[in-house]
């Protein structure tokens, strides 16, 4: 009999396989991922009294239609100055604007720059000493929460931006762009995000031929009730950078700009109707990264933004841009948009996911709960998602997501139980023995009949139909360990029902006299990861 027969007949024989007494112990909970401390920072919702939406009304009939008006003419004005210092220049530039092209670009549009902002109503103050391009070549800016966050670059004198390649070429606004001397990203260029950053680099230690660079670490807009992730993208250069905060001190907030909220024509529109809005722009102390840093800037970048937050008064969260993205695709599937606020990049550290990963589970798993619950499944819902019957192993796994033990499971809970659950169940060894397992007469390819045996071992359900799960990973009549190792790697769920049959041998094992597991213990051993070659009384033995 092979090793993996033999595991196959000892699993078979446990007593009591079906009990719950003799199922492998249950994963622990992690405290670490329990619905974070925060509100959500992708949303803001702005309630306007009636008395608010009649003095916008009065004074919007005046200020409205001046201040359009005035915006424009500015736009206008700045146009010739910025098409005279771009004129015979490329769109991405190799060597910096010198002499008089950045005189003209430098002077007059930041004069241009204030003057439209006032226009638009806003009143400015600012603290701080700005920093020279040689003590800190990179400014960072947080929260990041409107497209009117554009005035700290005004106030900055107008340093670099790392912007789209498409904004560069968007009529007025991409010539009045490309005056600034931005870094372009492309999105159609797969090497568009280490070229960002060589030339990030390369600028950030030009040692002041380049203008300073202006970089929203957040990468989207938040409410600024929390500061989110920092990319690391400003601060693998290494070099000292200045933090400015930006704060909107306004009684009623009419410039927050996030992704369930007003639109950008109604913040505009609400913000022309005040009398003023008010902007603080705070410049904190230059921060020089350690050598520790240096070689770590995500290190670098958390101690900048803890830095950051305890001056504005705020948490942090481990949230991304990614989250949002999630957050996003919720609602259109039809689901809460809490639901797909998951905390992605901690997550995707344990568990190696990427964003079409996510993106697939969402929809599947959305397809089940847009018909339930409101966006939540129970077990028998998970059972059909998963092509399982309910078990007691399934029920134990069914625990695992239900971070509330309400019964029932939403898209956060199911993607935080993957965390829980597949690190490191889902690695390449654990992958390796649960093949081996179900490849019983070790041919390298697991056939349907191998398949039920080793289910039907693992979930203690002796009538099983797994025609359907069979399909699912197999594309012929037999599955291969690619295709296994592809299916375990996209459904990280199963890992634990794949490698229940390990378990139960070892609780067999266990629960049995002290003198009677040595013979049941070598076949246990017998399933432990191993090379293909073997000692010569192993094979006697077989």
């Amino acid at each position: 009999m092979n090793r993996c027969a033999e595991a196959a007949a000892v699993a078979a024989t446990v007593p009591g396989a079906g009990e719950a007494g003799l199922r492998p112990p249950m994963v622990p909970r992690q405290a670490s991922f329990f619905p974070p401390p925060v509100p959500n920072p992708f949303v803001q919702q702005t309630r306007i009294g009636a008395a608010r939406r009649i003095q916008i009304c009065i004074l919007g009939i005046i200020l409205l239609p001046l201040r359009v008006l005035l915006v424009g003419i500015i736009l206008l004005l700045a146009w010739p100055f910025a098409a005279i210092a771009t004129v015979c220049c490329p769109e991405k530039l190799t060597h910096p604007m010198t002499g008089w092209r950045r005189k003209i670009a430098q002077r007059a549009l930041k004069f241009l720059g204030h003057a439209m902002f006032f226009s638009m109503g806003f009143v400015v103050s600012v603290k701080g000493r700005i920093a020279s391009p040689l003590e800190a070549p990179i400014f960072v800016v947080a929260p990041h929460s409107t497209f009117f966050d554009g005035i700290a670059c005004v106030v900055a004198g107008l340093p670099s931006l790392v912007s789209r390649n498409e904004n560069a070429q968007t009529p007025l606004v991409g010539r009045l762009l490309r005056a600034v001397q931005p870094v372009l990203v492309s999105r159609v260029d797969p090497d568009s995000r280490k070229n960002t950053i060589n030339e990030i680099r390369k600028r950030a230690t030009s040692e002041g031929q380049w203008p300073q660079i202006l970089v929203f670490p957040e990468g989207t807009c938040t409410n600024r009730s929390c500061l989110i992730t920092f990319k690391p993208g400003a601060f693998i250069p290494g070099v000292p950078v200045q933090p400015v905060l930006l704060r909107y001190p306004n009684k009623l907030d009419t410039v927050t700009w996030t992704w369930q909220g007003y639109t950008f024509l109604q913040l505009c529109v609400l913000t022309f109707c005040q009398p003023f809005t008010k902007v603080e722009v705070e410049f904190m102390p230059v921060q020089v990264p350690s050598d520790e840093e240096k070689s770590d800037p995500v290190l670098f970048a958390s101690r900048v933004r803890n830095l950051m937050a305890e001056a504005l008064g705020i948490p942090v969260t481990d949230h991304t841009y990614e989250d949002c993205r999630l957050m996003i695709s919720a609602g259109q599937l039809t689901l809460p948009m809490e639901a797909g606020l998951v905390e992605f990049t901690k997550i995707s550290r344990k568990l190696k996911l990427d964003w079409d990963g996510i993106r697939k589970h969402l929809d599947e798993y959305a397809s089940i709960a847009s018909s339930s619950k409101g966006g939540r499944i129970g077990i028998e819902e998970f059972a059909e998602y998963l092509k399982l019957p309910v078990s007691d192993v399934l029920r134990q796994l069914f625990a695992l997501f239900d971070r509330n033990n309400d019964g029932s499971i939403d898209f956060r809970e199911y993607v935080i139980g993957l965390a829980v659950l597949c690190n490191p169940a889902n690695t390449e060894e654990i992958i390796q023995v649960a093949f081996k397992l179900f490849d019983v007469d070790e041919d390298g390819y697991i056939t349907e009949e191998e398949f039920s045996t080793i289910l039907q071992a693992s979930l203690g359900v002796p009538d099983l139909d797994v025609s359907g799960l069979f399909k699912e990973i197999a594309h012929g009549d037999s599955i291969s360990y690619e295709e296994f190792k592809s299916f375990a790697l996209k459904h990280p769920e199963y890992a634990k029902i794949f490698t229940t049959y390990l378990d139960l041998q070892t609780c067999h094992v266990f629960s049995l006299p002290k003198e009677a597991q040595t013979a049941p213990s070598m076949a246990s051993n017998r399933v432990s990861p191993e090379d293909r070659a073997e000692s010569a009384s192993d094979k006697k033995e077989d």
